[in-house]
């Protein structure tokens, strides 16, 4: 009989839940669910940074995403599912009291956007991670110098540390911070009681500032000396972590009943989306993960033989088994990828939207066909047009940075540039410069590695750009100069964390078996032109030259 491994990936977006066969790696069925709350926009100031999710979107789409995937999966298969495992955005963490409810689950702080998770691109804390970064900087010990050297306005501490300055009642209320992909094995398992809570070694090693060099976490007058509404947050969180391929207990009763699966089966240590992503590309040494949506994160491994004592400057961390155990875990990302070109599209959009909203000549079916019709095809339309222009024509040049800059060196009170526009200048060559743009700082990202001894010979890219856009991988391809291999695989990160549950729930005996059954294998591989390339590299300096004026007039 066959057995199944279920992946659950938390996106910024929605959820997905994949069923995989754990012996053929077949991806047996899928659905995915929009978190109604975030849909309607609520809880979020995007003109002030703040993106935040009720954890009620995130409990409420998980038994509605296995609902959908039990009506298309075979009859009888959910009770041959053998393990259950996350991977989530992140860092996305959120207060929990005393016995470990998570605040906004509370009536008391039900509506109050402070006590819900703070969702990754959440940059409200820019001021208390610049005051961290430059703490670590003056003490015996530089906490920070596995997670790059800087730390981010989109990680643990300066997100705890702003919303507790910001808000007293939550200040009160909170004994503890969990990362949102802890906190769902915990919830499955009826571990999130502070006593019983354990905490998987990706999200902890990359944000949290966990290190076994230093016993677990800094000490606890290091989070005072920065502010005394740290005091003792550290000394309550567990000091030991856990890979991905160990369980952190069995489904409980009560949540076998809601989502239809047997009590008892295992459940593993969750992790970050990008890493589980990465272990369905079977990543390996000397080639690079890239995960590819709204944001991206880059995913490369190496041995401790060979990584020694180099911390690399200006990335998201290195992490001993945070992606596959065994191996040193490196990430770095990009703050908008997807995003930037989403943000272009409602900008050239707008005033038509407007248009077709306020007509009162249309009725309501035409004028939702005509809003679909305009979100589906601008896009489109840009992309071909802008792949027809020839690299360098249109003297156009962008910077990414619309939602700061992750890696290399975070900074998120940068902001994006366009320069060189002109009255004949159109939509198709700003797009163009654009697209270039985002695979400019994902050069710089790559060429940050390689100087730090880090080797890059080749990519692997899933997500949803890298099925989508022929011109966007392409481009890439050429400004990177080395192979793109795409995954088969619609659902990469929900696949690794099967992969993942797999392991735990004991179809196969460690990760690397799991991962020879069940990864995904290639679909399209893009090859850089030459000639491309060498335009690219004269384009790059310009990119260059356009980052080191923004920084330069920020301050």
């Amino acid at each position: 009989m066959s057995s199944y491994a279920l992946g659950l990936d938390y996106g910024s977006d929605s959820v997905r839940a994949l069923l995989v066969n754990t012996a053929t790696g077949e991806e047996v069925a899928t659905s995915v669910i929009n978190y109604p709350r975030w849909a309607k926009g609520l809880y979020c100031e995007p003109a002030a940074d703040q993106f935040r999710q009720h954890p009620l979107d995130y409990l409420e789409s998980l038994e509605q995403v296995l609902a959908g995937l039990w009506q298309r999966a075979p009859k009888g298969a959910a009770q041959a599912v053998v393990g259950v495992s996350f991977d989530t955005t992140g860092s996305t963490p959120i207060a929990v009291d005393t016995e470990g409810t998570a605040l906004a689950l509370k009536p008391a702080f039900a509506d109050n956007p402070n006590a819900m998770f703070v969702l990754w691109k959440d940059h409200t804390a820019v001021r208390e991670a610049a005051e961290i970064t430059a703490a670590a900087e003056q003490a015996p010990e530089n906490y920070l110098k596995y997670e790059g050297g800087i730390y981010s306005s989109e990680w643990y501490w300066s997100k705890a540390l702003h919303v507790m300055r910001a808000d007293k009642a939550v200040a009160a209320a909170a004994y503890m911070w969990v990362e949102h992909c802890d906190w769902m094995s915990a919830i499955l398992t009826g571990t999130t009681h502070p006593d019983v809570f354990r905490m998987g070694r990706c999200a902890a090693g990359h944000k949290v500032m966990w290190h076994e060099s230093w016993g677990g976490y800094p000490p606890n007058d290091f989070f005072t000396g920065i502010d005394p509404l740290l005091d003792g947050l550290c000394e309550r969180l567990p000091s030991e972590t856990f890979c991905a391929d160990e369980r952190v207990g069995g489904l409980t009763a009560e949540w076998a009943e809601r989502l239809g699966l047997p009590e008892g089966i295992a459940v593993g240590f969750s992790a970050f989306d990008c890493h589980m992503g990465a272990v369905a590309a079977n990543v390996q040494p000397g080639v690079l993960t890239k995960i590819m949506g709204t944001s991206t994160c880059d995913i490369t491994i190496a041995s401790q033989a060979a990584i020694g004592d180099n911390c690399v400057r200006g990335i998201c961390g290195q992490v001993d088994g945070s992606v596959i155990p065994g191996m040193v875990g490196l990430e770095a990302g990009q703050s908008a990828f997807g995003d930037l070109y989403a943000w272009f599209k409602r900008l050239v959009n707008g005033p038509a939207i407007q248009v077709i909203k306020q007509s009162e000549h249309l009725d309501a079916a035409t004028r939702e066909r005509l809003l679909a019709e305009l979100e589906d095809k601008s896009l489109i339309a840009m992309s071909a047009a802008a792949a027809k222009l020839a690299p360098g024509t249109s003297g156009v040049t962008a910077l990414d940075w619309v939602n700061g800059r992750r890696t290399p060196d975070a900074d998120q009170t940068v902001s994006g540039a366009i320069t060189g526009l002109k009255m004949g200048s159109t939509s198709a060559e700003v797009f163009r410069a654009l697209v270039e743009a985002t695979a400019f700082g994902a050069r710089a990202i790559i060429e940050r590695f390689r100087a730090e001894g880090v080797a890059v010979d080749s990519v692997v890219a899933i997500g949803g750009i890298s099925k989508k856009s022929d011109f966007v991988m392409q481009t890439c391809a050429d400004v990177w100069n080395c192979p793109i291999d795409v995954l088969e695989s619609e659902q990469s990160c929900a696949l690794g964390a099967a992969i993942f549950a797999a392991t735990v729930g004991g179809a196969h005996p460690d990760v690397a078996s799991a991962q020879q059954a069940m990864g995904s294998s290639v679909s399209q591989t893009y090859q850089p032109n030459e000639q491309a390339a060498a335009i690219f590299d004269e384009l790059y300096k310009q990119y260059q030259a356009l980052g080191q004026y923004v920084e330069a007039a920020k301050s």
